[in-house]
């Protein structure tokens, strides 16, 4: 944690500045978004507010088009990680349309596509996008059995999911395999028996995150991003969205921002302060879900033990 003595400091300097006294309950409410980063920070995020502001913070739970919902109506203050350009429809219009939600600028680089783990290239010799049209190579991924081979694509909800779907369309192997969407724990859970045994599985990857430090994961080879080869069209927008869309080449690289409501610059200043100076490292991100998923610590005994051996982000954060 940081010093009494700092904390008493940031706690009278803040107070004043924004003449607040003692806080009511819940004055601000956190987006948590359901994989192990975004739980992580948000914990953090909620800790280093109460601590040093005197505000009380509540966490909820949502899926990135309700927490953007939230945050323009007011009734949810903050995301710790959102995707760019996974959630750009959603940006534009909070942020760029609306003016209700806030983005900050100081971005945390990251990549996404579809992967396996390296015994998979070795073992069934799976190493490019094109490998998934092959019903031959494909056939020891019929990990249920019914006949067709699966592969993950994501977690429903995720933007990411709707952008697989439409890129399993645009290189064919929706015509392969059965594109499967379930929660990523499930999905990691079967990736780590699959390094236990050296089985088959593919599927959608991102990072930061905890696989690529707990396991030794490969992208699969796909040819370079060419924007001219991308059109998403989302769900919520067209209910064709899929006919019209199309993604024939590998992700552009992505970054990830925290976003928060507008109205915390005008009733807390001094928090949205923090939330534009708040930066971190990919790798920190990375471990922080491997300590949640993988190590099965406690989000909030994970934040506090976390600000504590990280005093001094913590403080650049506030003072920045």
């Amino acid at each position: 944690m940081l010093t009494s003595t700092v904390r008493a400091t940031l706690v009278a300097s803040a107070l004043s500045v924004a003449g607040i006294g003692t806080a009511s309950a819940q004055d601000l409410v956190l987006g948590m978004p359901n994989w192990p980063s975004g739980v992580a920070t948000s914990h953090i995020l909620a800790q280093v507010i109460e601590e040093n502001f005197g505000l009380e913070v509540e966490l909820q739970s949502g899926t990135n088009p309700i927490i953007f919902e939230a945050m323009d109506s007011g009734s949810m203050h903050m995301h710790p990680e959102v995707w760019l350009p996974n959630q750009q429809n959603l940006h534009d219009t909070y942020v760029q349309e609306r003016g209700t939600v806030v983005m900050n600028d100081n971005p945390v680089q990251a990549r996404q596509g579809m992967c396996v783990p390296a015994h998979v290239v070795d073992k069934y010799g799976i190493t490019s996008i094109e490998d998934l049209t092959d019903p031959d190579k494909m056939a020891a991924f019929d990990t249920d059995g019914d006949g067709t081979p699966q592969v993950w694509i994501g977690a429903p909800g995720w933007a990411s999911t709707v952008i697989e779907r439409i890129r399993g369309r645009s290189y064919g192997y929706d015509a392969v395999m059965d594109l499967e969407e379930y929660d990523e724990s499930v999905a990691y859970a079967a990736l780590a028996a699959s390094v236990d045994t050296e089985g088959p599985w593919i599927g959608f990857c991102y990072e930061p995150h905890f696989i690529f430090v707990a396991y030794d994961m490969v992208y699969l080879d796909e040819p370079a991003h060419d924007p001219a080869t991308w059109n998403i069209v989302q769900p919520t927008d067209d209910p064709q969205w899929l006919d019209k869309s199309m993604a024939s080449t590998a992700w552009k690289g992505a970054t990830l921002h925290l976003h928060y409501s507008a109205e915390v610059s005008e009733n807390y200043p001094e928090v949205a302060a923090l939330f534009d100076a708040y930066q971190i490292p990919s790798d920190a991100l990375s471990a922080m879900g491997l300590e949640l998923s993988l190590n099965d610590m406690e989000p909030e005994d994970f934040a506090a033990q976390w600000i504590a051996a990280n005093e001094d982000v913590v403080l650049g954060w506030l003072t920045n």
